[in-house]
């Protein structure tokens, strides 16, 4: 079975092709400019910095300047201020550990259940008729109508809120591997079939193998998704979280402390999705550039 596994990490398709220039790099042009093409790293992220200071100075400027209440749209200054406040403090890190692990537990729990789904929708004819008409149905079911029936079922502890991260991230993944697999070409199916593999063989070291790239990324979406869903987890009867803490300084017109919270969850999101594309890269070097 080694010729099958070679032929899937020599990438996504048996034909080579050839590399040709893009069409601004034949015209002479920058090569930042050429369409897909990469960009040296220090121009990236020089971008990625001069969109955050575009942003806090549009921030600055929009608090300063009389035409919304401070109350509301804090200075930057006031919130660096509080921000060094609560770090301080081990509310703000025992909220963070708790719904991290909410999280955490939520996306594992889909992922566990809803990538071998995905993969049967992909690869059986049979499969798709039976789970997408249903995961297309309920996916477009709102989650927060959905937190009566979790709190009946699950009561109000902890499953519960992990039950529902667990439902807006599901059938949202379910769909995206299966679309991962059915993206493996069929010739690849074609020279498993020449090289004498198995149907089980065939999913296992060829549709399996050629579609990890982009179900790793699907992983890496379903992740942020699931963060998106903390703060309606946690309207489920919290007393501790970051979602809780945010509604909770809601009530009290805590607006500083408001945004000291929303740019952790924003920063610590920023954090995952670069793990995930750093842990893809490194796991899936083989797989093709333009996925990444």
């Amino acid at each position: 079975m080694t010729q099958i596994e070679n032929v899937v990490a020599s990438g996504q398709s048996p034909v080579a092709h050839e590399d040709r220039p893009s069409p601004a790099r034949a015209a002479g042009k920058p090569s930042w400019f050429a369409l897909r093409q990469d960009i040296p790293r220090s121009l990236y992220y020089t971008a990625a910095a001069g969109a955050f200071a575009a942003l806090i100075a549009l921030w600055w400027w929009a608090s300063h300047s009389g035409n919304v209440e401070t109350a509301y749209l804090p200075p930057p200054e006031v919130v660096w201020k509080s921000a060094l406040e609560q770090l301080r403090e081990p509310t703000l890190w025992d909220d963070l550990k708790i719904s991290f692990l909410r999280v955490t537990a939520g996306f594992l729990f889909s992922a566990a259940i809803g990538i071998p789904i995905g993969v049967l929708m992909g690869s059986f004819k049979i499969a798709e008729g039976f789970f997408q008409p249903l995961t297309e149905f309920i996916r477009y079911v709102p989650v927060p109508a959905l937190i009566p029936i979790l709190m009946l079922l699950f009561d109000l502890g902890e499953l519960s809120k992990i039950m529902l991260i667990f439902v807006g991230t599901f059938f949202q993944l379910v769909l995206m591997v299966a679309d991962e697999i059915r993206r493996v070409p069929y010739e690849l199916l074609q020279v498993s079939y020449t090289l004498g593999a198995r149907r089980g063989e065939t999913i296992r070291l060829v549709l399996w193998r050629a579609a990890m790239p982009g179900i790793f990324d699907a992983l890496r979406l379903c992740n942020g998704w699931a963060w998106t869903y903390l703060v309606v987890a946690e309207l489920i009867a919290a007393n501790e979280g970051l979602g809780y803490r945010v509604l909770k300084f809601y009530r009290f017109v805590q607006t500083p402390k408001i945004f000291v919270y929303l740019i952790l969850l924003g920063a610590l999101g920023l954090l995952l999705d670069f793990l995930f594309r750093k842990f893809n890269q490194r796991l899936f070097h083989w797989a093709d550039t333009t996925r990444r």
